[in-house]
């Protein structure tokens, strides 16, 4: 009977607000799955919980200092909104990470940042802002990649281009093409140079010169792969040393 009586208090804790942590709860772990299923660094587990939690802090704000409110007494609910955008920094920052000169989880985090605001807006009451602006994020995740694939192809480049720098005396150029094809790509022009020890590099190309001899290769793609998965790849095999896109007129030097 207590607990009765305690959900059907107008103080923030009646099916109301558990209606809109639910639906924090399920937009959230939506979000979530979509990455999950990508296998990126955060998945269902990390997303529901940053928009639950998002959502608990906002009707905590709401509402959880109704006892103290008086002539006296003045709060501003919108400032744990404002936390919430600069604690959700410590978790982005942990996800991003750059690897020989290639950023991965850039997506990621700012997909986290996008479910703290879902939560915290479901928190508030704004449900039907929490449901549209996980329908954009499912249209910016969804449509807007094979669009700009597609204005790259036509407008910009059809044909983008990479530096792979890479110890000599190792037959990694095989293993190079080997993942290119295996992203999804084709080769349609390659260049290659030789480097000698004590050679140095272009300051622009911010590469550490090698003690031993190195190639520097020129790829130009084709194809429809992802780009960034496949510099990823390439940085993490023994042997690389810097991979970078060029422009396409840069292969035929």
């Amino acid at each position: 009977m207590i607990i009765h009586a305690a959900f059907d208090e107008p103080v923030g804790q009646g099916w109301t607000q558990i209606g809109e942590l639910a639906i924090a709860f399920g937009l959230s772990a939506v979000i979530g799955l979509e990455r999950e299923l990508k296998q990126r660094a955060a998945g269902v587990r990390t997303y529901t919980v940053v928009g639950f939690a998002s959502a608990l802090f906002m009707l905590v704000s709401k509402y959880g200092f109704t006892d103290v409110l008086g002539p006296r007494v003045v709060l501003d609910p919108s400032r744990v909104a404002a936390q919430i955008v600069t604690g959700l920094g410590f978790i982005g920052g942990g996800i991003i990470f750059v690897r020989r000169g290639s950023v991965r989880g850039l997506t990621t985090a700012a997909s986290i940042w996008l479910t703290a605001a879902v939560g915290a807006a479901a928190g508030a009451g704004l449900e039907i802002l929490a449901v549209a602006s996980t329908i954009g994020y499912f249209l910016a995740i969804l449509l807007l990649p094979p669009a700009a694939n597609l204005i790259a192809r036509r407008v910009i480049s059809p044909w983008p281009a990479l530096r792979v720098h890479y110890l000599d005396g190792r037959g990694l150029l095989r293993e190079v093409l080997s993942v290119v094809t295996q992203s999804g790509f084709v080769v349609a022009g390659m260049s290659t140079t030789h480097h000698r020890p004590g050679r140095k590099t272009s300051p622009s190309r911010r590469v550490v010169a090698p003690e031993g001899p190195s190639v520097e290769v020129k790829v130009q793609l084709g194809g429809r792969g992802d780009l960034e998965l496949l510099m990823t790849s390439l940085s993490e095999m023994d042997g690389i040393l810097h991979v970078s896109t060029v422009s396409p007129e840069d292969v035929d030097e």
